[in-house]
């Protein structure tokens, strides 16, 4: 069994990350947010450029026709660099599910083209970035509605995150607008690379400090020479490093729709959860007094990990699955891939 990613694959993360580390910067954010601006167009149009929107379309519908395992390394730089743009949602839940309508109005060509649809899941409370929108997919019950950004109103809801600007949306739904009667896997691709991004987020917390530790002096000397500091962030990269495993794993099995499948996504959120809470906390106390500044970068990333911590379900709503898993679906050493459960 093949477990490491593929050459094509790596290429494909590789420049997205160089893209996205090159592209969006704490400077460029830190700008960002003095002119109010949640989206930088020029950045957009690099990854519409890029074709990073399409791919997990198939190739008929204009798409790369990939799978979520040649994405999750794009989701994770992402988190990395606590990228703005909904490139995520977009490009791994928003398009993927315009690409299964019967009859997407015309949108799904549009969003590829880089005209940013929202997504009003009722998994969150909240719609993220419906003010850039062009339309919006939003759900009454099981049931997919497709309404224009002009035939609903807005009302901004408070956020933790500076960059995830989110709403409340009024409006009527009617046949007229009914699209479909299911999101499909949609919560659990959201779930899913929410985990990925938050395993991105973890690591650069942890990158931040190794670099602040071993510049930062005390007592004459680098306060990463301590074993105190050191424990701190080994034990928030043993974190990451056993999270992210899962979260590939479960990228690898979402295409079954098992349940074994969706504890494994459940699993993955979790663990990624945990990884970056833990990770964002040990980077503000590596920081000091002004770890909790907004002159320190670290607050960037910790603002993002702890929403997404609770977008696609918290955790005790994805602890549910694993326990029904654990009630309903044989466990043990030959049942450890849900492919081996179909």
């Amino acid at each position: 069994m093949q477990f490491a990613f593929t050459e094509d694959q790596l290429a494909i993360n590789l420049a997205a990350r160089e893209m996205l580390v090159e592209t969006c910067t704490p400077a460029s954010l830190r700008l960002m947010l003095k002119d109010g601006r949640a989206i930088d167009e020029a950045r957009w149009r690099t990854i519409c450029e890029m074709g990073l929107l399409g791919m997990l379309v198939p190739e008929a519908a204009g798409g790369m026709g990939l799978g979520l395992t040649d994405f999750i390394g794009i989701a994770e730089a992402a988190g990395y660099v606590g990228l703005p743009e909904p490139l995520v949602e977009l490009a791994g839940v928003t398009i993927p599910l315009l690409a299964r309508l019967k009859d997407n109005r015309g949108l799904l060509e549009s969003a590829l083209g880089g005209n940013r649809v929202a997504l009003g899941h009722p998994a969150n409370r909240f719609v993220a970035n419906a003010d850039s929108a062009t339309a919006l997919l939003l759900g009454d019950g099981e049931d997919i509605h497709l309404v224009e950004r002009v035939d609903a109103t807005l009302e901004r809801q408070e956020s933790f995150d500076p960059f995830r600007r989110l709403f409340t949306v009024q409006w009527a739904p009617s046949p007229a607008t009914l699209v479909a009667k299911s999101w499909g896997d949609s919560a659990e691709r959201g779930a899913l690379l929410a985990a990925a991004q938050m395993i991105g987020l973890a690591q650069r917390c942890i990158d931040i400090s190794v670099a602040y530790a071993k510049d930062r002096t005390q007592f004459g000397k680098p306060i990463g020479s301590y074993q105190a500091v050191k424990h701190l962030l080994a034990n928030a990269q043993v974190k990451v490093e056993f999270a992210r495993p899962v979260v590939h794993a479960a990228a690898a099995e979402l295409p079954l729709g098992t349940l074994a499948a969706r504890a494994r996504i459940a699993h993955a959120k979790i663990a990624a959860g945990a990884a970056a809470e833990l990770a964002a906390r040990t980077a503000v106390q590596v920081h000091g007094a002004m770890g909790m500044t907004w002159e320190v970068d670290v607050h960037f990333f910790l603002k993002r990990a702890l929403a997404l911590g609770s977008s696609w379900g918290t955790a005790g709503l994805h602890l549910d699955t694993i326990f029904e898993r654990i009630g309903t679906v044989p466990t043990g050493p030959d049942a450890t891939f849900a492919s081996e459960l179909g």
